[in-house]
């Protein structure tokens, strides 16, 4: 069991509308980065404003922190709560085997999705106030097909899967350890070796997948990730970059 990271701050609240929303609430008088955990959320949301479905016993958390560096800089930290989420799922099972990683913020076991990240922020011109990190992770029950959008990755959760039963605050004490970790080696050494271990456990890497968003599709061989955290595409009018988009397999 790993120890809790004592340069980051916890809050555990019974109930909360979202974590996101607490996030923003707290923002203006952190001292340093702070994890919010909810038992319970009663307006949860995921990406593009979608209702976020998040059955008991499910962790719902956010890390809340003021990043250096421009909005581009503090969003690549996706890359590294994927990671963290990739190690704590490890840590708790003992294995990583059906674990990888979706870009650009889901992670996947069994080829299934496990969990998802949200990143919300707020600032002026280039400069970030705040960054709100929103994880949701399927530990013990996974929504089912009609509470998640047409064409999405089927849910899974790691008690089904893996046969794990872990309680959220279990599961976040190793994701917050994994998290400050990774933080520790981007803003040492930058983002190429957190690139570098994402695509080590990337969904897909080499494979024909297709990126939407709401006015394009673009099919083609999933490349890389570049240094700015774009989707690298092969297509057969040449190689095209993405900043943001829905993938499908």
């Amino acid at each position: 069991m790993s120890i809790w990271p004592e340069t980051y701050g916890k809050r555990v609240l019974n109930e909360v509308d979202s974590t996101l929303n607490e996030a923003a609430r707290i923002a203006p008088s952190l001292t340093g980065p702070e994890w919010i955990l909810a038992h319970r959320q009663t307006a949860a949301r995921g990406r593009r404003g979608r209702a976020w479905a998040n059955p008991s016993g499910n962790l719902a958390a956010t890390l809340v922190m003021r990043p250096f560096g421009t909005t581009e800089n503090a969003a690549l930290r996706s890359f590294i709560a994927a990671l963290a989420l990739f190690d704590a799922c490890v840590a708790v099972t003992g294995r990583a085997d059906g674990l990888a990683l979706k870009w650009p913020n889901d992670v996947l076991l069994n080829g299934g999705k496990l969990a998802g990240i949200l990143l919300e922020s707020a600032g002026q011109g280039q400069g970030v106030s705040y960054l709100a990190i929103g994880i949701g992770v399927n530990l013990a029950e996974a929504p089912s097909a009609a509470q998640v959008e047409a064409g999405a990755v089927r849910p899974v959760s790691l008690l089904s899967e893996t046969g794990a039963l872990v309680a959220p605050e279990d599961f976040l004490t190793e994701l917050a350890a994994a998290y400050a970790r990774y933080e520790t080696q981007f803003q040492s050494y930058g983002f190429e070796p957190i690139r570098q271990a994402w695509l080590a456990r990337a969904a897909r890497l080499g494979e024909v997948i297709t990126a939407r968003t709401s006015t394009s599709e673009t099919v083609g061989t999933f490349e890389t990730v570049d240094g700015q955290g774009n989707l690298v595409l092969l297509t057969a009018k040449g190689r095209v970059s993405i900043p943001a988009a829905d993938i499908y397999f």
